[in-house]
């Protein structure tokens, strides 16, 4: 029979073991324990950025207003309203250039390449161009160069595999922007709106739209993370860099990076086949890389096997004279003049 004094203790020393704080472990122990080992916050925050780029995820901290939600919708819709249809008989190319970032260099380089490719793979009138910034002209009838957004980049795909013919026509798509050793592609509008497109995202667009013959040309640090992804019999790939290395000349000042430069502006230009060119290219590149001290870019190109026989073909509209390179050169070019300091304001005594 329990005693009042024996009742009270025991009470006593239960309250006391539930008030206690729990024993605490180890974190090396409790890991072990359970089988796992924590992740660094780093760790988790490189997941988080991933999975949200895989989505296709963007902020927009300041909509548009009426205004230029308007006029950017218009842009868009005369864009893809002067696409022409697809020839019979005809393997036509299909352009998409886009700059996804509102450096100024991002908005030139979209611009000229889109010439470039229009020229090259007689795609007059199949072309469109998006680009965020001021980099990028429209035209007199046509002033306003839609946005190079994710949503803008959707919806030309999805307009192009609806005039192309999927079996025989080609897409030439062209980004340029900066890049993300973890993310992909950077999309940035000022400080109005960002994000980023991975790999499986950009992936997953061009399976969707059905696009079957591709030539994809990515000017972007680390854009050789998106050849595993973007890879298939039909599909050629070319990178300004490896997955593990950034790109140059990405100065917002400049009119090329050193991958569009010598590739787009100087190499394909060239009556030259595209192999050949994209290796003028490389040469290039490393020879700037080398002068001016820094770590090899390593661009890089992926063929598919059944692409070299519509590229044998668009290879043959190539024009037999070489056109000029335009534009401030990406190496060599003067760097732009020191913005003069401000005087100091007069300050007054109270």
């Amino acid at each position: 029979m329990m005693t009042p004094l024996r009742f009270g203790l025991c009470l006593g020393f239960g309250l006391i073991a539930g008030l206690a704080p729990p024993l605490a472990l180890p974190e090396q122990a409790m890991a072990q324990n359970y089988g796992y080992q924590p992740a660094s916050p780093r760790a988790i925050q490189e997941r988080r950025e991933r999975e949200a780029a895989q989505k296709g995820s963007v902020i927009v901290t300041e909509p548009y207003g009426p205004s230029e939600t308007l006029r950017q919708t218009r842009a868009m819709t005369s864009a893809l309203a002067r696409l022409k249809p697809e020839r019979k008989g005809v393997i036509d190319v299909y352009v998409v250039a886009i700059g996804l970032d509102s450096d100024g260099v991002f908005g030139r380089e979209t611009a000229e390449t889109a010439r470039v490719l229009a020229s090259r793979y007689d795609a007059e009138g199949r072309v469109i161009v998006m680009a965020n910034g001021k980099g990028a002209s429209g035209s007199a009838t046509d002033p306003v160069v839609p946005d190079g957004s994710p949503d803008h980049l959707a919806q030309a795909l999805g307009h192009v595999a609806e005039v192309m013919n999927k079996q025989e026509d080609v897409l030439a798509l062209f980004i340029t922007t900066h890049g993300h050793w973890n993310t992909g592609l950077n999309y940035r509008d000022g400080e109005r709106a960002g994000g980023n497109i991975a790999p499986t995202r950009l992936a997953a667009l061009l399976n969707e739209a059905g696009i079957k013959n591709r030539l994809v040309i990515l000017s972007a640090c680390y854009s050789g993370i998106f050849v595993p992804a973007l890879q298939n019999e039909s599909t050629i790939i070319l990178t300004a860099a490896s997955a593990q290395k950034p790109s140059f000349g990405c100065r917002a000042e400049n009119d090329w990076t050193f991958f569009g430069d010598a590739l787009i502006n100087q190499a394909l230009r060239q009556p030259i086949p595209l192999p050949d060119a994209f290796a003028q290219a490389r040469s290039l590149i490393t020879k700037w890389e080398v002068a001016s001290r820094l770590d090899p870019s390593n661009p890089q190109i992926d063929l598919g096997p059944q692409a070299i026989a519509w590229m044998d073909k668009i290879d043959a509209k190539v024009p037999k004279v070489a056109g000029q390179p335009k534009g401030m050169p990406a190496f060599g070019a003067p760097p732009p003049p020191p913005e003069r300091s401000k005087p100091a304001p007069l300050l007054t005594k109270p």
